[in-house]
């Protein structure tokens, strides 16, 4: 009976009150005249000169931040059932994790749990399964899967490991392109494309092959499939992982993975919960530091 309430709770967010303007005129009003085509509402003078010297004037309305706007936000998540439902599901996701043996998925787990905000939970069974995977020199999946390679690649750099971006060199052809038999593993092209924004200076292979990674994900784009895999590449070419705020990243990367076919339901609610319980949290210190 409890497993069927938490499959079915809702994914609420703060709804904020948006400017009366439209968002022409709200953009408007902020814009900087650089030719002087308005006139000014402010002035100073310099001293010792006769010259006046406006300014310009953003016109910055009263915040909606009031105290008692602030006073006045409330959610239900800080209540205690949330609290223990979130726990339950917590230990499902660890038992998830445990026993998930193959390399490849082990990677593709802690990708997840990035993703969707909630790793936080599980540093040292992430650190386990990294230091066994950086411990292994090689690996069946890292010496033919362009995919799986990046992905280790990527996870290991983010977490401070020194690998060499060497491993990539098979991927290349005499030429210095990349081998023709790796254009039709989109995965593989999506992988590479985030883990080249993992490399250090003078790293020019990965430089390369971002290059080659890009224009064929923007080819893939072009077929118009908007399936779920167009919709990670069109995010990724607009902003990779690397530069994103994760608990943005988390709000957006739950509404797309719950419409995955193979999605893990236990782990999309435990993601939805710990983000609204999050949210809940920082309405709280808001409202005690706004006192």
């Amino acid at each position: 009976m409890a497993l069927l309430q938490i499959t079915s709770l809702p994914f609420s967010f703060a709804k904020l009150p948006l400017p009366r303007e439209t968002k022409s005129s709200y953009l408007e009003k902020r814009s900087f005249n650089l030719h002087g085509g308005t006139q000014p509402k402010a002035s100073f003078k310099v001293y010792n000169t006769n010259q006046t010297i406006t300014r310009r004037s953003a016109n910055f309305e009263p915040s909606t931040w009031s105290y008692d706007y602030i006073q006045s936000l409330s959610t239900e998540y800080k209540e205690e059932v949330y609290k223990n439902q979130v726990s339950v599901l917590k230990e499902k996701v660890r038992m998830m994790f445990c026993k998930v043996e193959n390399e490849l998925d082990q990677l593709e787990f802690i990708d997840l749990l990035q993703r969707l905000g909630v790793e936080y939970h599980y540093p040292n069974e992430i650190r386990n399964v990294l230091d066994n995977i950086y411990k292994t020199e090689n690996s069946n999946n890292e010496e033919k899967n362009l995919y799986a390679t990046s992905l280790k690649f990527r996870l290991l750099r983010q977490h401070g490991y020194d690998i060499s971006s060497d491993i990539f060199i098979r991927f290349k052809d005499e030429n210095g392109n990349l081998k023709k038999s790796e254009h039709a593993d989109v995965e593989g092209l999506l992988s590479l494309y985030e883990a080249s924004f993992h490399s250090f200076e003078d790293e020019n292979i990965l430089d390369e092959l971002k290059d080659f990674a890009s224009k064929f994900l923007k080819d893939y784009l072009n077929e118009g499939k908007g399936d779920y895999t167009s919709d990670l590449i069109n995010h990724a070419l607009d902003f990779p992982l690397h530069w994103r705020v994760p608990k943005f990243e988390a709000r957006w990367f739950i509404n797309v993975y719950q419409k995955k076919e193979n999605m893990i339901p236990d782990l999309l609610q435990f993601a939805k919960l710990d983000f609204n319980i999050s949210q809940a949290n920082y309405r709280e210190e808001l409202k005690e530091s706004s006192r």
